[in-house]
């Protein structure tokens, strides 16, 4: 995995967790919205909206960069629409960059051929 490639992955990476707390954030501002007088909607939808935005163009910079399958280029996609998607996504993506790394090492020091 080249350099451009791992930090395509940070940053969506980087991105899932915010964009994930932004999405419940404003599931709990739609909540408040209509059973009290408290209306932070038009504020966090705002926010939301661009933390999703942001997550959308770092899944395709990511997607076109991995060459990711289609089936898996949905499922981050998909975890994104997801209350808890982002952590999901956030963990997922950890793993793999651990198993990116290692896998580079083992080849550097000449354990596995690539």
């Amino acid at each position: 995995m080249d350099i451009k490639t791992a930090s395509s992955l940070h940053r969506l990476r980087l991105i899932s967790g915010p964009e994930g707390v932004s999405f419940l954030l404003l599931l709990v501002c739609s909540v408040l919205k209509r059973t009290t007088s408290f209306d932070a909607v038009p504020v966090m939808g705002m926010v939301h909206g661009v933390l999703f935005i942001l997550y959308v163009l770092f899944w395709l910079d990511a997607w076109n960069r991995t060459k990711w399958s289609f089936g898996t280029a949905a499922l981050y996609f998909i975890l994104s629409v997801l209350p808890f998607g982002g952590f999901v996504a956030e963990r997922r993506l950890k793993r793999a960059a651990e198993d990116a790394v290692i896998a580079s090492r083992a080849r550097r020091e000449g354990v596995v051929k690539a």
